[in-house]
């Protein structure tokens, strides 16, 4: 099975280009200072955000979407979490097409190791001499985005700016 970026259920195949993803934490928290100059965080949220761009022989095909309601982004900008293990709580929804994945590390090399999923909790399988343990998966964010602007010379370039709902 071939994985590519889909945006309201459209993929982004590779004709359209090989896109290009960033994201980034957006919102809801501040630095505060106390009267002593001590720091202390206010979180009252945290979202994501980012942008998917691109350049290829043909457009993505994306002008069909309502871009006035929320739609849903499978990424292919990988997540992951490092720690002793063998549980992990998952920060985002993994895509349902492609399960998260872990790895061990053992004797200083990553090696890849089965893994069950259930409920936002990815169990790591323990290996002997595991030291610390690597989930990995691919994002699924209910999103909104702005319709792409595009452009046609030799290719036809695109970008989508989205922002968690």
């Amino acid at each position: 099975m071939s994985l590519h970026i889909m945006l309201g259920g459209v993929p982004i195949v590779p004709h359209a280009g090989a896109p290009e993803q960033s994201e980034e934490s957006i919102g809801g928290s501040t630095v505060l200072r106390m009267s002593d100059g001590a720091a202390v965080k206010m979180q009252h949220y945290e979202k994501t955000a980012g942008t998917i761009s691109g350049s290829g022989l043909m457009p993505p095909g994306l002008d069909g979407l309502d871009y006035s309601q929320p739609l849903e982004l499978r990424s292919m900008q990988v997540s992951n979490i490092v720690g002793p293990g063998p549980t992990f709580t998952l920060t985002s929804t993994p895509r349902p097409d492609h399960a998260p994945w872990a790895h061990a590390l053992v004797g200083g090399r990553w090696l890849r190791t089965a893994c069950s999923y259930d409920a936002a909790v990815v169990t790591v399988t323990p290996v002997a001499g595991a030291t610390h343990y690597q989930v990995s998966w691919l994002p699924v964010y209910s999103v909104f985005a702005n319709r792409p602007p595009k452009s046609q010379g030799t290719s036809h370039s695109w970008s989508i700016t989205w922002e968690e709902t």
